[in-house]
């Protein structure tokens, strides 16, 4: 499993809604960076193609997501905030341990995010409980992928 750094980047924008009136909205986005000057090149760089005018990114910070579960389904357009909480058994003591992680899950709904989760986790040997699932307002999330067509970006 990678290390991910994510960083939720607010973007703030004139979005033209569907009665054809523009309105200022702020929409957070997810990206992998090593930092947050990363970060917002990063955001900036996979905004610039779809939002035609100004914007500008009005906040950025830190998200300690431990793991993303991506889904490609069509109605799967929604990414939830899990609190997953691991029991594990002291050796010594033969006292139970709990510690909790937060992972990301892209799904449709609560139930969908709930069965994508135990899906994501079925490899997994520890023993989970789901602590809480809560839909996120993040409207898309933009995974670091080495391509092999990248340039390297000169120092």
């Amino acid at each position: 499993m990678s290390m991910h750094t994510w960083f939720e980047c607010k973007i703030r924008y004139e979005k033209t809604m569907e009665n054809g009136m523009n309105k200022k909205v702020t929409e957070p986005y997810l990206v992998d960076a090593l930092s947050f000057t990363e970060a917002e090149a990063r955001i900036i760089e996979e905004m610039t193609p779809f939002i035609t005018g100004e914007f500008t990114v009005s906040d950025i910070k830190r998200a300690n997501y431990s793991e993303l579960f991506p889904s490609d389904e069509e109605a799967a357009d929604r990414w939830f905030k899990c609190k997953l909480i691991f029991i594990t058994l002291d050796e010594k003591s033969g006292a139970e341990k709990k510690s909790s992680t937060q992972v990301l899950v892209q799904a449709a709904d609560l139930r969908d995010a709930v069965k994508k989760l135990d899906e994501g986790m079925k490899g997994t040997m520890a023993d989970y409980q789901i602590g809480s699932v809560a839909e996120t307002a993040i409207m898309d999330v933009y995974p670091y992928s080495a391509e092999p067509n990248d340039k390297p970006e000169v120092q």
